[in-house]
């Protein structure tokens, strides 16, 4: 015969979550934990001045460094890169969102999260909405600066406002990737190295810099077959003018796949880790 002591739940004992939540309770569990992330923003400004200063440097050499070599006008040059300089600002930004992943694992945050009746998946979406703050302030800088230097895009604030949308929607995709990473390796260094040596050949094997038609055949079908080119094109078309609906379904499309294929392998290495 079981006791009372037997059947009751041990005292102290951490919650259980419940055995299944839905679809939109965990998109609201995710929406709080946002609050978070954003906090953490506010907490350490060191991270918003590299956000900050990184496009400044990037605009700076490569318009001006490189303007007059590339197209022999750096004001053409200004106008071409733009665009490409503001997705790459994005994309490697979202390195940081696998490393403050692996960084909270690490400190046993999401140990105090499991005993939380929320959805497993709720502080990684809460952590990717936060980051998406990050990346729109990234996004105003560089333009800010592309402002003061004379960029005008043509098809003006809409077109902005659009090409913000499809980068965000590319940038929200590759953060699923960019947490997989963050929480299939064992230190936050790993994770920043491991980024980096495939943010490098995504960004710079592009049209970001250059046309793709001016590299050599290889590379140039390598270029043309890369994400970071299709969103790139979409920004480009959707801010001055020219092809634009290849480019974004190319873009919708991987935007998707990434989605469909990585956010369930963060959701259940988060699991594995917490």
């Amino acid at each position: 015969m079981s006791t009372m002591t037997d059947a009751a739940p041990r005292a102290g004992a951490a919650p259980e979550p419940p055995a299944w939540i839905s679809p939109l309770s965990a998109v609201r569990h995710g929406l709080l934990l946002t609050w978070r992330s954003l906090i953490r923003i506010k907490n350490n400004p060191e991270e918003v001045l590299g956000l900050t200063f990184m496009p400044i440097m990037f605009v700076a050499l490569f318009v001006f460094v490189f303007g007059e070599a590339m197209m022999g006008d750096w004001r053409a040059y200004r106008d071409f890169t733009i665009p490409g300089i503001t997705a790459q600002s994005v994309i490697f930004a979202t390195i940081g969102t696998g490393v403050a992943l692996n960084t909270d694992i690490e400190k046993g945050i999401f140990d105090r999260f499991r005993s939380l009746p929320v959805a497993r998946s709720a502080p990684l979406i809460g952590a990717i909405l936060g980051d998406m703050v990050r990346y729109l302030l990234t996004v105003a800088m560089v333009l800010l600066v592309a402002v003061v230097i004379g960029f005008r895009p043509d098809n003006g604030l809409p077109g902005v406002l659009a090409a913000t949308a499809v980068l965000m929607l590319f940038a929200f995709a590759l953060c699923w990737l960019s947490a997989f990473v963050g929480l299939l390796l064992r230190t936050p260094m790993a994770v920043n190295i491991f980024g980096s040596l495939w943010m490098f050949p995504l960004t710079f094997a592009s049209s970001t810099f250059v046309p793709t038609d001016s590299m050599p055949g290889w590379m140039a079908a390598f270029a043309g077959a890369n994400p970071v080119t299709h969103v790139t094109d979409a920004m480009r078309g959707l801010m001055l003018g020219g092809p634009v609906a290849e480019p974004l379904l190319w873009t919708l499309a991987w935007s998707l796949g990434l989605v469909a294929l990585f956010f369930p392998l963060a959701t259940r290495a988060y699991r594995r880790r917490s």
